[in-house]
């Protein structure tokens, strides 16, 4: 663990100090709790976001079937 000294407007201390104490924690922890939770949330994101930039559809790729092989028809039959 390290130890930071973060700098805030004395009204954004007061509100977390009411935070902490509301959850039975520590400013240090809840503080440290929210930026954990944020790493975690973004982390996430870039893996979904990641994932979708890889799926590719159906029709995408120069090798996709004609459309009488997509239905399952012999070729000519409309």
């Amino acid at each position: 663990m390290k130890n930071v000294t973060i700098t805030m407007e004395d009204a954004v201390a007061d509100w977390v100090r009411v935070e902490a104490a509301k959850r039975n924690a520590s400013i240090s922890r809840l503080v440290g709790d929210w930026i954990a939770e944020e790493m975690r949330r973004q982390d996430a994101y870039e893996q979904a976001r990641r994932a979708a930039l890889k799926f590719e559809t159906w029709g995408s790729t120069a090798a996709s079937p004609a459309r009488d092989e997509q239905y399952d028809r012999p070729a000519g039959i409309r």
